[in-house]
């Protein structure tokens, strides 16, 4: 026969015993929310309102260079002698140069503009060179 302590209690009596402040309580609650935030903005992914419409802005003018880019590429191989516009374009070896004779043609220009995409006329170039 095992012979109990009776100064000893159990863990689940001494957590229904306890009563804790509530100044404690009080600070337990602000570390929660620090902690929950400090993971949130380190791992969870959270952004704050201007992060996120910067980033959505980089996207959207990202987004509308592919688009120009691509119906530049489209536009100049669908053009009206074509292959002759080719060996010209692939005769410039400047950068910038190839990037303004596709603006000088045009091609970059989205339709409703009045001015073709920079970068839409950059990436064209790129695609037209390889």
């Amino acid at each position: 026969m095992a012979v109990q302590n009776s100064s000893k209690t159990s863990l689940k009596q001494r957590w229904d015993d306890y009563q804790p402040t509530k100044s404690l309580l009080a600070w337990a609650c602000v570390g929660a929310a620090v902690a929950t935030m400090f993971i949130g903005f380190t791992w969870g992914g959270w952004v704050t309102g201007g992060t996120s419409r910067d980033l959505a802005s980089t996207a959207g003018s990202t987004a509308h260079s592919e688009l120009a880019s691509n119906i530049c590429v489209e536009r100049f191989q669908a053009a009206p002698g074509s292959a002759a516009r080719q060996a010209e374009f692939q005769a410039i070896t400047s950068v910038s140069a190839r990037r303004q004779f596709i603006e000088a043609g045009g091609w970059a220009t989205m339709p409703g503009e009045a001015r073709p995409d920079r970068r839409g006329a950059e990436s064209c170039a790129v695609a037209l060179a390889a």
